[in-house]
């Protein structure tokens, strides 16, 4: 539970990075981006396995290079649905996931280092 909550707070943070770093994505709170870091979360949990298995012919086509078409789409999508996290357009989305991507995989390698059962 403590690694749950840890990861959604580090990926907050995260959000509120890319937004200081790239002027494609704005965040207006540390609680617009909680919220976007959750929805983030619940739509790469629903939305995009059904996404993968429905454009599995293009992304094999492209040798997996859609998969970041995927990632923007899921990313744009939820700013599109809250208010306090937008996205100025697609090549912001693209920019803005690949960003978002690169942290949380540092965040997950830090937390798996962290709570490693021992």
């Amino acid at each position: 539970m403590l690694k749950i909550l840890a990861k959604w707070l580090l990926s907050a943070s995260a959000l509120l990075f890319v937004a200081y770093v790239y002027n494609g994505v704005e965040v207006t709170s540390f609680t617009a981006a909680m919220l976007a870091a959750l929805v983030i979360g619940l739509l790469n949990t629903v939305v995009r396995p059904v996404l993968v298995v429905l454009t599995l012919p293009v992304t094999v086509l492209t040798l997996g290079l859609f998969l970041f078409v995927i990632n923007a789409l899921v990313f744009w999508a939820a700013a599109g649905v809250l208010e306090g996290f937008h996205v100025r357009g697609f090549v912001a989305a693209l920019v803005g996931s690949l960003i978002y991507t690169l942290l949380g995989v540092v965040i997950e390698s830090a937390l798996e280092r962290l709570f490693a059962k021992k």
